[in-house]
């Protein structure tokens, strides 16, 4: 595990009583910017690959977007690289019954197949004002009205109907704990914590709150 400075990354270590279960089948194929075979959302079209496994719950995830998310933002822009989001929902144990993590996760698998193009902004939305650990996160209506106030197509019907994509959320989750995880030439056996960053295919092991050594890893790699 990274040392990460005053920040302790997530573990998906811990008991999954009272959560809920999403029972619908899980979404298959591409959609938006959603390939749901390949469990993720990509956002970006650059040569240089990378990946982020994050919960929207977890509050290292948001300490890293924090530091960093200007700068992947920059890159996908610019064309430099491919953004793939990995979502999981290991935290739902941590929001008191109501499922947070796995229906924030549909709320962006809604604006990935919906409005692709503004998928990474509505991640970025996730994370400002995050719920804490132990609360109920946010209720489905504030998830939807974090979509309209960016100017995002109205998320609402698709919330309503999105068992499969909290299936296929909570499906990823599980993957993410057999591994192995091949994104070019790494050797993951498994996914332990968030956020678990990739670039092309190397993990990023230093603090993930220090803005500077995550660029230079990002422009070496």
């Amino acid at each position: 595990m990274a040392l990460v400075a005053g920040t302790a990354a997530c573990s998906l270590a811990g008991g999954s009583s009272n959560v809920p279960t999403a029972t619908a089948k899980p979404a298959t194929g591409t959609a938006g910017a959603v390939n749901f075979d390949g469990g993720y959302i990509k956002t970006g079209d650059g040569e240089k690959r990378v990946d982020l496994w994050f919960d929207p719950m977890c509050p290292a995830c948001g300490a890293f977007e924090k530091a960093n998310g200007e700068t992947l933002a920059s890159a996908v822009s610019s064309g430099d690289i491919t953004l793939l989001l990995h979502p999981l929902t290991f935290l739902d144990r941590l929001s008191n019954g109501t499922g947070y993590s796995t229906r924030a996760v549909a709320a962006l698998t809604c604006v990935g197949v919906n409005d692709p193009d503004n998928a990474l902004k509505y991640f970025q939305a996730l994370y400002k004002d995050q719920p804490e650990e132990g609360s109920n996160g946010l209720t489905d209506k504030e998830l939807a009205a974090r979509a309209t106030a960016l100017g995002i197509k109205d998320i609402t019907d698709c919330q309503a109907d999105s068992g499969p994509y909290q299936a296929w959320a909570q499906q990823n989750t599980a993957k993410s704990q057999t591994g192995p995880i091949n994104v070019k030439g790494s050797d993951l056996k498994s996914i332990s914590q968030t956020p678990t960053i990739l670039v092309n295919g190397k993990q990023f092991t230093g603090d993930i709150t220090n803005a500077d050594e995550f660029k230079s890893f990002l422009d070496e790699n």
